[in-house]
């Protein structure tokens, strides 16, 4: 009697197995990758070559750690649903965008680690939903520009770090609601001092000197000289910067007022530039390779275990016949 007592045994584990593999599991304990603490409700997700968010995250999750991965994009639902969240590190990975709306449900964030990425540019109002967070670093990315308003919101923000990007100027008024801010980096930007679009921010350093730490470290391109110490007269030009996702090219803009539509020839514009245009995005349904991957590797998994739950199945069967 000893046959089908093992293979019930054996039907029930792979049954299990079965069940952690449908939902996705995160923590290591219920078969996943990361490490979970129930007792600090924190995640451990960090230096496991990820490339993908883990699905399943517990919706308790108090502090979030996704540092030292490969992640290059994030899906604008990724952290839906995970509202407890005061802690979120992404800091060493490969974002090189955040999409609209990603930041929108953790209303509770405290901290938020964006720094050491490929972050070219921020979507506007991309923190609006973070009223509470005290800390943000957006060091060692590549932005060259800041949405207008794009920190109005964190009025309780006490640090900041710009430092290490390719900034060359801050909207006019970026800074006036940040009452609270202790810490602000901004060196190892390429501050365009020849602007008078500089004049916001030097006059702003001049007024928190002594107040917010660390502002006078900003300097002109080139390390020539600090930004609060810009004067009006060396900032004398009306500058523009054009933006690179929205602008339309002036060619098109010639054509389209000196032709008919039948007389509009063809274009050879780039894939990628046109798009920009258009102010495309990927569609957040469409599955990423990793996330492709990760649903090869569940269906391959799911499939394994229903075969060998089949053949449990069987062996119980034969041994319950002989009986």
């Amino acid at each position: 009697m000893m046959g089908p007592v093992l293979a019930a045994c054996l039907l029930i584990i792979l049954s299990t197995a079965w069940i952690s593999q449908a939902n996705g599991a995160t923590c290591k304990k219920d078969g996943g990758v990361c490490t979970c603490n129930d007792n600090t409700k924190s995640v451990d997700c960090s230096n496991i070559k990820l490339t993908a968010i883990p699905i399943n995250i517990p919706a308790d999750t108090d502090r979030l750690e996704l540092q030292l991965n490969q992640i290059s994009n994030l899906p604008s639902k990724a952290f839906h649903g995970l509202s407890k969240l005061t802690y979120l590190s992404l800091t060493q990975n490969k974002l090189q965008a955040l999409p609209a709306g990603v930041f929108d449900h953790l209303v509770n964030l405290d901290k938020l680690r964006l720094d050491y990425n490929q972050l070219k540019y921020l979507p506007p109002k991309i923190f609006d939903s973070l009223t509470k967070l005290t800390w943000l670093t957006l060091d060692q990315n590549k932005l060259q520009s800041l949405p207008h308003g794009v920190f109005d919101k964190l009025t309780q923000l006490e640090t900041l770090y710009l430092r290490d990007n390719q900034l060359r100027r801050v909207p006019e008024g970026a800074f006036d609601f940040l009452e609270k801010l202790k810490m602000l980096q901004l060196q190892s930007n390429p501050w365009d001092c020849s602007c008078r679009d500089i004049l916001y921010l030097s006059n702003w350093i001049r007024e928190k000197k002594g107040t917010v730490s660390n502002i006078e470290a900003a300097e002109c391109d080139g390390g020539t000289k600090a930004v609060l110490d810009v004067t009006e007269e060396e900032a004398a030009e009306d500058c523009v910067y054009p933006n690179t996702t929205t602008a339309i090219p002036t060619t098109i803009i010639t054509i389209l007022a000196s032709s008919n539509d039948d007389d509009i020839p063809e274009l050879p514009v780039p894939q990628e530039n046109f798009q920009k245009f258009l102010g495309y995005q990927e569609p957040d349904h469409l599955p990423t390779q990793p996330q492709c991957l990760m649903s090869i590797s569940g269906y391959l998994g799911l499939m394994m275990s229903l075969v060998l739950t089949s053949a449990a199945i069987l062996y119980v069967i034969h041994f319950l016949k002989k009986a």
